[in-house]
């Protein structure tokens, strides 16, 4: 899929061949069923956005609410994108992901999968939980004075 312009998710949603389209209505559900309270659902660099209001973070680099979680079509496989599993929490995400005997295929915050299968959804679930606003706020914070 070429960058969505989709202003909403349901618009998103809308675009996506079927099988696509219920590979990530799946994976969202899991994001949705877990994300802690105070961030928002939304669409910003074309794809699914969950993020910190810029009402509660703040002036941030960009401009751009403060992204914890992504989830994308792209051309030839979804995206997942855990800011909460980057940093010191990698080694150890990767770990966990890896104990559960599926493939993991990771840059340094996105998971690549094909299907919703390939990922240990009990596991994304509790990374998606891991911060509330206001921790995954310090985090940011931390890890830019440190720069």
């Amino acid at each position: 899929m070429v960058r969505s312009e989709a202003a909403t998710v349901e618009e998103y949603l809308g675009e996506l061949p079927d099988e696509r389209r219920d590979a990530v209505a799946e994976v969202r559900e899991v994001i949705l069923a877990n994300l802690p309270e105070g961030y928002e659902e939304g669409m910003a660099w074309g794809m699914i956005t969950y993020s910190v209001p810029l009402s509660r973070s703040g002036k941030t680099y960009n401009g751009q609410p403060l992204a914890y979680v992504a989830l994308a079509s792209q051309k030839n496989h979804l995206s997942l994108y855990l800011t909460c599993a980057y940093g010191e929490r990698e080694q150890e995400f990767r770990a966990e992901f890896e104990a559960t005997g599926r493939k993991l295929d990771m840059g340094r915050s996105c998971i690549r999968f094909k299907r919703p299968a390939d990922l240990p959804l009990d596991l994304i679930g509790r990374e998606v939980a891991r911060y509330q606003v206001d921790e995954f706020l310090a985090l940011t914070a931390a890890a830019r004075s440190t720069r």
